[in-house]
């Protein structure tokens, strides 16, 4: 296993997968630097695929997008790459952004007061080995039943245009969300528990990613 947190040795680089600014902030808290390289690829390849599939799926072609062009996107040597993507599971559908305004009303009018599952996929290669992990989170989201005008309300702020599921528990929507079963992190987009084990799987030091 590589170093842990040692003063006199550079923590290991880390590429985020993801324009999430979410989960950007959640591997930061973390401890992590995350480098940004968005994927830009096309999500719909995978239409069709059951949501506990879709996930984990997803994440795998953006981490494979970044991680396979690394010297085109500067990437430095020896990173890590991490791909994610979370849907949520309704009535057996999986739900990822909504297309616009009116189908983030429709989604909120059909999740409030129910409950549903949020898949979190998890990609991480080491570019120095070629190794990867793929693994996926679930987290079960229960959701208050909220009237048509605090739905309209969230709506209008945009919020909820640019998440999986149409809802944050760590922003506006939060509010909106009675209670969760499962990781926290995997909600917000990744599961740090998850991701250490993943680390620790490739031989590096969860420590040893910490910025100094």
């Amino acid at each position: 296993m590589t170093h842990p947190l040692d003063p006199d040795l550079p923590p290991v680089p880390f590429v985020l997968a993801s324009a999430s600014p979410a989960r950007l902030a959640t591997l930061r808290s973390a401890g992590l630097d995350p480098l940004v390289v968005v994927s830009g690829v096309d999500e719909s390849v995978l239409d069709g695929l059951p949501p506990a599939e879709l996930a984990p799926g997803l994440a795998e072609l953006k981490c494979a997008a970044v991680a396979d062009r690394a010297e085109q996107h500067g990437l430095p040597a020896g990173a890590l790459v991490l791909g994610c993507d979370s849907v949520l599971e309704l009535d057996g559908e999986a739900l990822g952004k909504p297309v616009d305004a009116e189908d983030a009303v429709r989604r909120w009018h059909a999740m409030r007061g129910r409950s549903g599952v949020l898949h979190s996929g998890h990609c991480l290669r080491d570019t120095a080995t070629g190794r990867t992990e793929l693994r996926g989170a679930a987290t079960t989201v229960h959701f208050a039943d909220v009237d048509d005008d605090e739905v309209a309300a969230y709506v209008a702020t945009g919020e909820p245009l640019h998440v999986a599921g149409a809802f944050t528990v760590d922003g506006l929507g939060g509010a909106f969300v009675t209670g969760i079963e499962g990781d926290y992190h995997t909600v917000v987009g990744v599961s740090l528990p998850l991701l250490r084990t993943m680390v620790r799987a490739l031989d590096h030091s969860w420590t040893g990613l910490w910025s100094r």
